[in-house]
């Protein structure tokens, strides 16, 4: 199989169910049997592959790991609760105290309370930059530095950064590159091919179908050699390339208990079925209604890297296959403003989350980045006056015939 799409249908197909479904089965079941006693050992050891606890593994995530594993042609992939755990538990196997990770200045509100307010204090020391600036992320860059941490695209300033230069940069000093590829899925940035070590994904977001459940997603591409990071060199001597999945599996996956539900992977591998088809729309829609924002009176400035104007087109053209994302954003003249737009937003609704096939409209800076300080958001050029606007898959006619309406008594 070649297709994408064909791909998340099917899977490997290898694997044939007893009674003919046609969809995967949900073990919703916390344990398994053994047959004996000595396979149970086994398999608790690591010498002997099979389920034993659904917090370690599970047959219906496993299948979902598979689908995604076969969609970016990564080595290996763990599907956890969801985004945020992905990016805690690759952030935990890497670092320690006293270690240090190099990360954009330009990161979705939660991680960047992830690195500021609940690692720093357990000793993880941590540089932001701006990473369209080559120098500034060598300069950042230590014998301490454990990762280089960015998004394909930044959520909500919309910036994109050359992965591969940045790759190749840190590469030079002995470090995994890791990216939060949300915005941008296997479907839009293969990771593998632009020298990413491992990429997080919060499935939540296209892959869920439509915000059916929450879900995360850690994949390794195989492409870096862990004997580079001290804590996952002792495992690439007992367990070779694949050293940091099976690290993650037995230890910092397993003991920080953020598994996925069997029940949300069965929903994401349905989701999985279409993404392809969606993500096409919701790209499609954004780039026109971008367009048609950017000729409106009543806005300042649109963001959105498929703009042909913006200053991220030549890379985003480069690195992403099929569209630009589902996410643009636009100012207006204040908060005040941005709220009254929003009121009067009908078929758009005023919630948050991204790419869900219904177009969503937020204010940034009294919500996800509401908890930081005017200095903190103006230096993640979060502004009273942005509005952030997930497009969906609805007739695209119809939102902009939403939008217009909304702005008539600005």
């Amino acid at each position: 199989m070649k297709g994408f799409t064909t791909k998340a249908i099917h899977g490997s197909l290898q694997k044939k169910d007893p009674h003919g479904s046609l969809r995967v089965p949900v073990y919703d079941s916390v344990a398994f049997e053994f047959e004996q006693a000595a396979d149970m050992q086994q398999a608790f050891e690591g010498r002997r592959l099979a389920h034993s606890y659904t917090r370690i593994s599970n047959p219906t995530v496993a299948e979902f790991e598979d689908r995604v594993r076969l969609l970016a042609e990564a080595a290996g992939v763990i599907a956890v609760s969801s985004g945020m755990a992905a990016i805690a538990n690759v952030v935990l196997a890497l670092a320690e105290a006293g270690s240090h990770v190099v990360t954009s200045k330009f990161l979705f509100g939660n991680t960047y309370s992830l690195f500021e307010q609940t690692l720093k204090p357990w000793g993880l020391a941590v540089s932001y930059v701006d990473m369209t600036q080559l120098a500034e992320l060598k300069a950042a860059l230590n014998e301490k530095t454990r990762a280089v941490f960015l998004e394909t695209i930044t959520n909500p300033q919309l910036q994109v950064a050359d992965i591969r230069a940045v790759a190749q940069v840190a590469r030079a000093h002995g470090v995994p590159v890791i990216v939060d590829g949300t915005m941008t899925t296997p479907w839009l940035f293969k990771s593998k091919d632009f020298g990413v070590a491992v990429e997080v994904i919060s499935s939540t977001k296209c892959m869920s179908g439509g915000a059916t459940s929450v879900g995360g997603l850690i994949l390794d591409n195989g492409t870096f050699d862990w004997k580079q990071n001290p804590k996952v060199r002792p495992w690439v001597e007992k367990c070779g390339p694949r050293a940091l999945l099976v690290f993650l599996r037995r230890e910092i996956y397993r003991n920080l208990g953020a598994c996925l539900a069997p029940h949300n992977a069965y929903l994401q591998i349905a989701g999985l079925e279409t993404m392809a088809l969606r993500m096409q729309k919701s790209c499609e829609n954004a780039r026109q209604i971008a367009r048609w924002l950017s000729q409106s009176p009543k806005v300042s400035r649109v963001h959105y890297p498929g703009l042909e104007s913006s200053p991220y087109y030549a890379i985003a053209r480069s690195q992403f296959s099929g569209g630009f994302g589902s996410l643009l954003n636009f100012h207006l003249t204040s908060r005040k403003a941005c709220f009254a737009l929003m009121d009067q937003c009908q078929i758009v609704r005023r919630a948050t989350n991204i790419h869900d096939n219904k177009t969503l409209i937020l204010h940034p800076a009294s919500t996800i980045f509401c908890e930081y300080s005017l200095a903190e958001k103006s230096h993640m050029e979060v502004t009273d006056d942005l509005l952030r606007l997930s497009v969906g898959i609805e007739d695209v006619e119809d939102i902009i015939e939403d939008l217009a309406q909304a702005m008539e008594n600005l």
